[in-house]
Formats: structure tokens, C-alpha cells, sequence
């Protein structure tokens, strides 16, 4: 593996950064994950928005999106694949040792590995901690993530992909790392970004290409949905067989399969939508 560290291409054992590093002591870095197929990555515009408005929400530097494109086609380059993960981070640099920041430029790493098709279903928790829809970082892709560790190692304890979280005030708000859309009398619902969720790429493009709505749902919507489903970078459109001790038979259902035909469609005429 060939990994992107400020300024030029590492092998993975030579790529490193300071430990006094601001994404290491504190989390303080925002970050993309980009799906690449055969080589192109898909949707990087859009990501790459997304990273310069979690960075101006952590008060970061603006990243430099031409020096992003050129660690990305270098890394794909260096270890070309049929089907990967693109991870991109950007950090508050080296920095004291707290809160406060330093006068060291930011770091950026861009990471490529393998990453393997998502089955068509999968089963879901739903957990007791909530996301605060009203938190300083709310919206932004920080690289604070232990409450997403926590959260999904809970979700494999009990033989699920995913976990999801309700907000303070009982709504449905999202998983560790994918939005939640649910069918109700053939229509497609998801919580809206002010329920506290992330502004999810492939939420956003689901949205656009199904005509989902963005709607304010109670967590217990999930006992009575049609169906339910999950959308991610690597996941695109996944349905979900079970949700709890609920199951969900058949799924992906009608609906759900009809997003999942159009989602791909979509995707494969235009890589960067």
C-alpha cells in the first residue's frame, strides 16, 4: 500500500505522523471516505465540499481540493483495485498537548484499500445512546468517532452490520456510519439533517433520485416501517432484513429494490453527480 502523507507518496510502513499530531491527541481532523471502481472514485466533488465545510466547522484551514485531487489519482495509481475504500483526512496538525491548536500547518493523508460488496441486506440495532442534534460538531465528518466505535462493536456482539442511534428528543436520526431511510405506505421517509444526522452523500443523492422525504420520524417507526433501509459510500442502497428482535421478510421489498435499481443506474452514468 501507497499512502498520501503531506506532500508525497509513503509506503505504508514509512507513512507516519507527529504523535503530538491534533488528530491524534484531540480528534480535531475532518474526514472522507470516497468509493473507487476500477479506478475512478465516484462522487468526489461532492466529498470534497463536504470536507471544506466539516473543516470551516472545526475553524480548520480550507482544504486545498486540486492538492486532494493529485493525492487521490496518486494513490490510485500506486494500487490500482477493483473495488476500494478512499479515505482522506485532513488535521489540525501538530499542536500542544490539549485543546488548543498550534501554528503548524494542517495535515492531509489519503489512504486506499480494498473493500469488498456489500451484501443486498443486513440486520440492524438500535442502541440507548442518542446523537445530539444540537452539538457544536453536529453535520460535520469528524475523526472524533469512539461513540461510533462503541456503538458498532455493540451492533456485532449481536450479529448486526450497523447500530442506530435516536436523538436527545426520540427521534430516528442515523447509524455509525450510514443514514436511515424507512418505507411507509410506499412512500420513502429519512430524518432530516436537523434531527442531528449527517448530511450523507449517498442520503443526498437517494433523496434526489427517489423522491424521499425528509421527515421528522419517532425511533419507534422502525417497529411498524415496510421496510428499511441503509445508505452509505460503500454501502450505496442497503436493505435491512432485521432490526432488533423485528424481522423484516423479504427484504430489500419492492420499494426498496426499485431505489437500489435506480441508485445504480444513476451512479453508473455519472461518477462525479
Amino acid at each position: 500500500m501507497r499512502i498520501w502523507v503531506n506532500g508525497g507518496l509513503r509506503d505504508a510502513d514509512d507513512a507516519r505522523l507527529s504523535v503530538l499530531d491534533h488528530g491524534l491527541t484531540v480528534g480535531d481532523g475532518v474526514f472522507e471516505t470516497v468509493r473507487v471502481g476500477r479506478g475512478r472514485p465516484f462522487a468526489l466533488t461532492r466529498h470534497l465540499d463536504r470536507l471544506t465545510r466539516s473543516a470551516r466547522g472545526l475553524g480548520l484551514a480550507d482544504p486545498d481540493h486540486d492538492e486532494v485531487r493529485r493525492a487521490v489519482a496518486a494513490v490510485i495509481e500506486a494500487d490500482p483495485m477493483e473495488l476500494g475504500r478512499l479515505r482522506i483526512t485532513c488535521t489540525g496538525g501538530i499542536s500542544p498537548l490539549g485543546s488548543d491548536r498550534g501554528d503548524a500547518p494542517p495535515s492531509l493523508v489519503v489512504a486506499l484499500d480494498e473493500a469488498v460488496r456489500r451484501p443486498d441486506s443486513t440486520a440492524v440495532v438500535t442502541v440507548p445512546w442518542t446523537r445530539n442534534e444540537r452539538s457544536a460538531v453536529t453535520g460535520l465528518k469528524t475523526t472524533s468517532y469512539a461513540e461510533n466505535v462503541v456503538a458498532l462493536a455493540r451492533a456485532h456482539e449481536r450479529g448486526a452490520s450497523e447500530a442506530l442511534f435516536p436523538n436527545t428528543v426520540g427521534q430516528l436520526c442515523e447509524g455509525t456510519g450510514s443514514n436511515v431511510f424507512v418505507v411507509l405506505d410506499g412512500q420513502i421517509h429519512t430524518p432530516p439533517v436537523t434531527s442531528g444526522c449527517l448530511a450523507g452523500i449517498t442520503r443526498a443523492l437517494a433523496v434526489e433520485w427517489t423522491g424521499a422525504q425528509e421527515t421528522d420520524l419517532p425511533l419507534d417507526v422502525l417497529e411498524r416501517a415496510d421496510e428499511i433501509f441503509l445508505t452509505s459510500t460503500l454501502r450505496d442502497i442497503q436493505a435491512v432484513h432485521r432490526v432488533d428482535g423485528r424481522e423484516l421478510p423479504g427484504a430489500p421489498g419492492p420499494v426498496t429494490a426499485k431505489a437500489m435499481r435506480v441508485f445504480a443506474e444513476r451512479a453508473a452514468d455519472d461518477l462525479d453527480p
